[in-house]
């Protein structure tokens, strides 16, 4: 099902995750909105997917704003005469523990994640609903958002808070045709290459190999154009009845995550006092409690990372 004559946006696009995402559009015929702060990067961007035989144009603004979502939208609407998906990749690192984590670093990623995906859904999804149109808004979720990581506060703030928006704006797009989902990609990205425990997979990746079948299979680990088909798939007409989903997709696998939902409930006449919590918490709930972060499998001996890079 082709995305001939749609036209997209894809904040954050200018390599990456992001680039991958406006390749698989144009691919697929949708032309698209190239997004990112640095002009080169932009440009080339925008070269590739026209040597793919694809349409693109950039603009070149930090995401976060409402004047940019503002003139993203505008410039879609201008160079291509509409809008039809919108895809909020954008975003920034800056990661430290709590006791070491400033103002600027918290006010700096809730600003490109959260308020970013916040300002560009609102700038899309008026003007689809002014139009008529029954358009595509994919968000950017992250692992860490579902489960939290450690020395990502702003992070894990920023992401949880973009699922608990598209589960509301779910609920208000419903009637004007427009859906909304959050996809978890699990990718080698410039983040990964830094992590001692993903060494061989990127490293076949930067070789143009395939990743060994433990990443692909076993932990969902792959490139980034592995997750590229989830978003042209959700931005398609074929996905329209599908709305206020959290999908995660990495390697060879793809996850359907849960909403949350109580993990055990107990009831007790006139209500649960301080007492009565101290003398039955324990029994009640001690086995049920939530593990936190993420556990990966042991690496298999010939996957392990070299000595001199190992922590």
């Amino acid at each position: 099902m082709s995305l001939s004559g749609k036209v997209a946006i894809v904040t954050g696009s200018g390599r990456g995750l992001g680039l991958a995402y406006a390749r698989e559009l144009a691919r697929q015929g949708a032309a698209v909105v190239i997004n990112d702060v640095d002009a080169d990067v932009a440009a080339d961007a925008v070269r590739t997917i026209e040597s793919d035989g694809g349409r693109a144009v950039a603009v070149v603004a930090p995401v976060g704003s409402t004047e940019v979502a503002k003139q993203l939208v505008q410039e879609a609407v201008q160079t291509f005469g509409r809008l039809d998906i919108l895809v909020t990749n954008a975003g920034i690192l800056r990661d430290r523990s709590l006791l070491k984590m400033t103002d600027e670093d918290f006010d700096l990623v809730i600003n490109v994640h959260l308020k970013g995906t916040f300002t560009c859904a609102r700038e899309a999804f008026g003007y689809f609903k002014e139009n008529g149109i029954a358009g595509r808004i994919i968000t950017i979720g992250s692992p860490t958002g579902q489960r939290g990581n450690f020395g990502q506060t702003n992070y894990a703030a920023a992401k949880a808070g973009i699922v608990g928006m598209v589960r509301t704006w779910a609920l208000e797009m419903k009637k004007a045709g427009v859906t909304v989902n959050t996809v978890i990609p699990v990718a080698a990205t410039a983040m990964t290459k830094t992590v001692p425990y993903f060494q061989k997979a990127v490293e076949a990746d930067e070789r143009g190999e395939a990743m060994p079948a433990f990443f692909r299979h076993e932990l969902g680990f792959g490139t980034a154009d592995d997750v590229a088909g989830l978003i042209a798939f959700l931005a398609s007409d074929a996905a329209a009845g599908i709305t206020g989903q959290v999908i995660g997709a990495g390697g060879d696998r793809l996850q359907l995550w849960t909403h949350p939902e109580a993990a055990a409930t107990e009831y007790r006449e006139g209500g649960w006092g301080y007492e009565d919590l101290v003398d039955n918490f324990d029994a009640l709930f001690g086995n049920k409690l939530q593990s936190v972060g993420e556990e990966f499998l042991p690496l298999p001996e010939d996957l392990k990372p070299e000595p001199a890079q190992a922590r």
